[in-house]
């Protein structure tokens, strides 16, 4: 019965997908008219087939037509790479403001349509407009947004989808964007870590390529000069500008190359797993890799469950959501054995990922039966070790990329200074 049944599923399934492409595509009407019950005027845009379809829609919402014309398309200009994007605070202010609106009573069209022609980003302004013009045609809120997965994806999605069915979208809304804060502050902290090494290193790089391309050979001219055998790290450094000058585009593009294919092969399939599951073992960063994954679980899990998101679903959303192959791996081992009617915690423990301070906390919180609050309280403890993690590795590589910095010009002063010394030595 249960396969008949999957079966059955998925025919149907196929039927409605097969049925949607070969659909007609919407067209955008603007209309006018004049409501049927009051008598107010009333305009809008609404999506349909054709004409007859886009007044039938109407009818059926209780407007009287008196002005049906189809939308004229929008000159879309090819964008730059990064250009026009919707940021993570674009997302947070709307969903803010969205839920304000909602919680006032304001109707969910009225309210897109004031932060649709509020919004600062011109892109995020159009896709506003057409999750507006969805829902304006009959569409649920949640399946709007669906339709732009580049900007709000699943997680957003769901969370809103059990806030409609439930009727607390407003609450919904709030915890999203109390979720999408604290998302940002710990991706913002993280990467602020980054910062200070990559621009050292970089600042790094460039001195040096200057020195050896103009630095060096103004030196190796005065030497060649004043004759003599050269020391041994003098005549070092110089076939090393040699080299650099006349190879310049191998030295520079096979390493450019070499970290292109690197970051094709870390970006999917085996070398991601690879590279994801050695990352975590690394001595610096693997500590505080683990510790923002398992921030991002505890505070993407707590909030699906509060949000009234079944269980199975929840871990599902979170595993993609995870950043780390292994560590999607372990949330996902933990959805299989939950589904063959195991606890959290065991699963968990099993997998190794997760400290057991965490299982822990999560056995007792699926006990009593608060593992949405418990969830969140690990999150907000974890935020903090995030913290001091970034500290640490931002104490640890200082040292490092100055001991760098200075041998690199100490060897530089000394390569360069010895023929002189050598020859005042021989003066003398």
């Amino acid at each position: 019965m249960a396969q008949a049944a999957t079966v059955t599923a998925k025919t149907a399934k196929t039927a409605k997908v097969r049925t949607a492409a070969a659909a007609p595509r919407a067209t955008v009407w603007r209309w006018s008219g004049t409501s049927r019950q009051g008598g107010d005027a009333r305009s809008g845009e609404i999506e349909a087939a054709d004409e007859a379809a886009a007044r039938q829609r109407l009818g059926q919402m209780g407007i009287e037509v008196g002005t049906l014309k189809r939308k004229a398309r929008e000159l879309r200009l090819p964008r730059l790479p990064g250009a026009g994007g919707v940021t993570t605070k674009d997302i947070l202010v709307f969903t803010r403001q969205f839920s304000v609106m909602i919680d006032a009573g304001l109707p969910l069209v009225q309210a897109l349509d004031i932060i649709a022609t509020q919004a600062d980003n011109p892109r995020f302004r159009v896709i506003l407009g057409q999750v507006k013009t969805k829902v304006e045609s009959g569409s649920t809120f949640a399946d709007a947004l669906a339709d732009h997965p580049r900007v709000f994806d699943e997680l957003f999605v769901q969370l809103v989808r059990a806030g409609e069915i439930g009727g607390i979208l407003d609450t919904i809304l709030q915890r999203l964007g109390a979720y999408i804060e604290k998302n940002d502050k710990l991706v913002r902290r993280v990467r602020g870590a980054m910062v200070y090494p990559a621009i050292v290193l970089t600042i790094a790089v460039a001195v040096v390529g200057v020195l050896i391309s103009f630095v060096v050979p103004t030196f190796e001219k005065m030497f060649k000069d004043m004759g003599g055998a050269l020391p041994g790290p003098t005549q070092a450094l110089i076939d090393v500008s040699h080299a650099f000058r006349s190879n310049w585009f191998l030295i520079l593009g096979i390493p450019l190359a070499a970290g292109i294919g690197f970051k094709v092969w870390i970006s999917k399939g085996r070398g991601q797993e690879l590279w994801h599951r050695f990352i975590l073992k690394t001595p610096l960063f693997g500590p505080l890799i683990r510790k923002v994954a398992v921030a991002r679980f505890t505070r993407t899990f707590g909030t699906m469950l509060s949000s009234g998101v079944p269980i199975l679903d929840a871990l599902e959303i979170v595993a993609k959501s995870a950043g780390n192959r292994t560590v999607q791996a372990a949330i996902l081992h933990v959805r299989a054995k939950i589904s063959e009617g195991k606890n959290i915690a065991g699963p968990l423990a099993e997998t190794g990922v997760f400290p057991a301070m965490v299982v822990q906390m999560i056995g007792v919180g699926e006990a009593t039966g608060a593992m949405d609050q418990m969830l969140g309280k690990i999150a907000d403890f974890y935020d903090d070790e995030v913290d001091v993690a970034v500290a640490a590795l931002t104490s640890s590589i200082e040292p490092i990329m100055m001991v760098f910095l200075g041998g690199t010009v100490g060897y530089f002063m000394i390569a360069m200074y010895l023929p002189i010394f050598s020859l005042a030595g021989t003066i003398k």
